[in-house]
């Protein structure tokens, strides 16, 4: 399969993008489901992330003649008709408290709903779809949604190790297939992608988003979108993307799920709500609200979030659904004293379609006739939900097809899912170097609750995935060494018993390396309502790395979580991390490929990783602060004045033990100072050029001795500006794959979009008299540097 990185064409400058390829054409994808191979990636775009929306954010949902259907089916609706419409009900596994509710074929011959969850299967969607059609009064279809986070029956690494790979070309292909496999299993609605910036590493949802950084975030987010809804949303493959969990869910306080969040406009805007804004601008049909509160006001009853911004600002035409009875929960918010008054607050507000709260069907009708709210509110919503569900071809094709088997897990899915994986996983550290393993590793001791776990190996939001279908570490290593693999399983994730340590310690010391399989729970320990206080190696697994490393031999630690976790003592008794998060249905066939050195590491964090979870919340983007600890020896509690009134820690340092944007490889790299365009730019000039005003050059080469591929990251600082700025922010990555001793050129323009930020009123722009640096590298601690004036 041809590698879709960036520049990696002989001859050609590498140019740094965060815009994934266009659309893989329908055909393609389909032919992949039915065992056709699966091409490669388009190669990406030199182009901006966040390029201003100019009329409809989704042109799909705002033709004229898209309305005018639209409005003769609406005024043919009574108004319990359209309050059904706004209704969304689960049955079968619910995904949140409750169990949902029964009579849902009534409900459906009577037009009292307009959507389900969880209701997954060509020949089930269809049997409600067929009541809908066929027997109610207006024979408006059905719309099916479900969580199809990070694949469907072909299971992807999940979200934050997608992210790992800076590939937003190789993740749009991903979920392609993915909504295609919910496509055909009559799922037309997915809810997904999430991308909550999440800084602090105690949330359990942390794996489901692309990290800590917007401008990483946002570039996934669009090439989430285009993956899902394809060039066109009546495709039968398409399926509506729901962005979520707008706004800041990621922000919660304490890093405690469903917990409040307080920011500033300025901090919202800048760093949280970019993502948000980068999938709507991609042409996201819907989006989900969060479970908390912003300033005081639940998101799912924030007219400011959900009118002011969504709508009027961004002009999205889509709606807005709930997330898992989060109407009901205005109640415990504190904002409503009733089911009634918290469907009225989140249908003002922008709330189009109520999910398992069980209150716009009922409520709806009635407080329009108290005249609390008014018909027209109503009329505005079901607008937006019909739009959606003409766009989506509904209409004309409501069924799926039941004959087909679409959802088979083919050798072709399953080469795309290892790809992603391989380029999903992240190596940390190789001392030694230990790895790559050679011809002269004749016996491997596998160790660890996660060795041998196929149902950790899918994550958390596993859609309809197989645990049976996902290949282990030791899995893959047994029919790799051919009876040279001793496995032992040690303990378990939150054992106290050291039962299983001699079995272990056999293992390895009759091994020439050991493989030590470590980590966190998929479904227990990580994604929704899995917040953590400590984010060490739960239960005794750091007593079994330690009694491993006693031995003497090679130790290769290989971590499976979803929170960044503390490594200190990994760091300490490892030669070799590697950082695998959950990989997938692919998982242990990746690994080996990696380990063994078949394929190349080439991954980076797209979170930083904390020395102590004390350090948390830790982001690389963070302000800078007027007693910057400098040249201060941080590894040593503070002896004098001098080192003692710093912003620092008395009894940890400040930086984090990996940080953002880094990763090693087997071989290495070396960058020129960059060279810029011009030597400076004039404010006007740069808000009128618009896309770009500059362009940053760096030679990168590949300094080691087999090929490899770098992820080239750009980062940007302002100063002199009227409102502080981060130390530093990315601005543009690029993959680029070199052979030894080749150089490339990679090519990073700059504009509007990059150079601006907010001044204290909220307003994006530039400013002239300001300062910037500019830094090209593989990480986040990027050495090469120029600067140039705004003028």
């Amino acid at each position: 399969m041809k590698d879709p990185d960036q520049g990696s064409r002989p001859g050609r400058k590498a140019y740094g993008s965060a815009k994934s390829g266009v659309g893989l054409p329908l055909a393609l994808v389909l032919g992949a489901c039915a065992g056709t191979p699966l091409p490669p990636p388009p190669a990406p775009e030199p182009a901006r992330v966040e390029a201003s929306a100019r009329g409809p954010s989704n042109a799909q949902l705002a033709g004229a003649a898209l309305e005018g259907r639209v409005e003769r089916l609406l005024r043919r609706m009574t108004l319990e008709e359209k309050a059904g419409q706004l209704a969304q009900y689960s049955q079968g596994v619910p995904t949140g408290p409750g169990t949902g509710r029964e009579g849902h074929e009534e409900m459906a011959r009577a037009g009292a709903v307009g959507a389900f969850l969880n209701v997954v299967g060509a020949r089930e969607t269809n049997r409600l779809q067929r009541i809908a059609v066929e027997q109610s009064r207006l024979q408006i279809p059905l719309l099916f949604g479900f969580d199809v986070i990070h694949g469907h029956r072909t299971l992807f690494p999940v979200p934050l190790a997608m992210a790992s790979s800076f590939n937003p070309a190789l993740v749009e292909q991903a979920m392609r297939l993915a909504g295609a496999e919910a496509a055909a299993d009559g799922v037309r609605w997915v809810f997904s992608p999430m991308v909550d910036i999440a800084r602090d590493a105690r949330w359990g949802r942390i794996v489901e988003g692309s990290g800590e950084d917007p401008y990483l975030g946002a570039a996934l987010a669009q090439a989430y979108v285009r993956g899902y809804q394809g060039p066109s949303l009546a495709e039968p493959s398409a399926v509506a993307a729901s962005v979520k969990h707008f706004a800041a869910y990621g922000a919660a306080e304490a890093g405690r799920d469903y917990h409040a969040v307080d920011l500033s406009d300025v901090s919202l805007r800048q760093v949280y709500l970019r993502p948000y804004q980068a999938a709507v601008e991609a042409g996201a049909a819907t989006v989900m609200t969060s479970f908390n509160t912003l300033n005081g006001v639940p998101a799912t009853a924030n007219p400011y979030l959900l009118t002011d911004i969504l709508r009027k600002e961004w002009g999205f035409h889509g709606f807005v659904v709930s997330d898992w009875n989060a109407i009901q929960e205005l109640v415990n918010h504190g904002t409503a004293l009733s089911g009634a008054a918290a469907a009225r607050q989140a249908l003002a507000a922008g709330v189009e379609m109520d999910m398992e709260a069980h209150l716009y069907g009922p409520e709806l009708p009635a407080l329009v006739r108290a005249g609390k709210l008014s018909e027209a509110q109503v009329d505005e919503a079901v607008r937006r939900v019909l739009r959606v569900k003409f766009a989506l071809g509904l209409f004309e094709k409501p069924y799926a097809d039941e004959t087909a088997v679409p959802t088979e897990v083919t050798p072709e899915k399953r080469a795309l899912a290892r790809r992603v994986a391989e380029e999903s996983i992240v190596l940390l550290k190789n001392e030694g170097p230990v790895l790559p393993l050679g011809a002269a590793v004749r016996k491997v001791a596998l160790v660890g609750p996660l060795a041998d776990s196929g149902v950790d190996m899918m994550g958390p939001w596993a859609g309809r995935g197989d645990a049976r279908e996902h290949v282990t570490l030791r899995a893959a290593l047994e029919r790799r060494l051919k009876g040279g693999l001793v496995y032992a399983k040690g303990t378990d994730f939150l054992s106290r018993s050291t039962q299983g340590f001699e079995e272990a310690v056999r293992a390895a010391a009759s091994a020439d390396v050991v493989i030590a399989a470590l980590g966190e729970e998929a479904w227990s320990m990580t994604g929704e309502a899995a917040s953590r206080t400590s984010l060490g190696l739960p239960g005794n697994q750091e007593q079994l790395l330690a009694a491993l490393a006693a031995t003497g031999k090679p130790l290769v630690v290989v971590l499976f979580n979803g929170h960044p976790l503390t490594l200190q003592g990994v760091q300490a008794r490892a030669q070799a991390i590697v950082e695998a998060w959950y990989p997938g249905i692919e998982a242990g066939n990746a690994l080996a490929n990696l380990l063994w050195g078949d394929v190349n590491f080439s991954a980076r964090l797209p979170v930083s990783l904390p020395r102590s979870v004390g350090q948390v919340p830790l982001y690389y983007n963070a302000l800078g602060t007027g007693r910057p600890a400098g040249a201060a020896d941080l590894t040593r509690p503070p002896s004098g004045t001098a080192d003692k009134y710093i912003s620092r820690y008395i009894d940890e340092q400040n930086t984090p033990l990996y940080p953002f944007g880094y990763g090693l490889s087997y071989t290495t790299f070396g960058f020129s100072a960059p060279t810029l365009s011009a030597k400076g730019l004039k404010a006007r000039e740069v808000s009128r050029q618009g896309l770009e005003a500059l362009r940053v050059t760096a030679e990168v080469r590949n300094t080691g001795p087999v090929e490899g591929t770098v992820v080239a990251q750009l980062y940007v600082r302002v100063r002199g500006a009227s409102l502080a700025q981060p130390v530093r922010q990315l601005a543009g990555f690029a993959r680029v794959r070199l052979a030894p001793g080749e150089a490339r050129e990679v090519v990073f323009p700059l504009g509007f979009h990059e150079l601006s930020f907010l001044n204290s009123r909220s307003e994006r722009g530039v400013e002239p008299g300001t300062h910037y640096d500019v830094w090209v590298g593989d990480s986040s601690e990027a050495k090469a540097h120029v600067e140039f004036m705004m003028e």
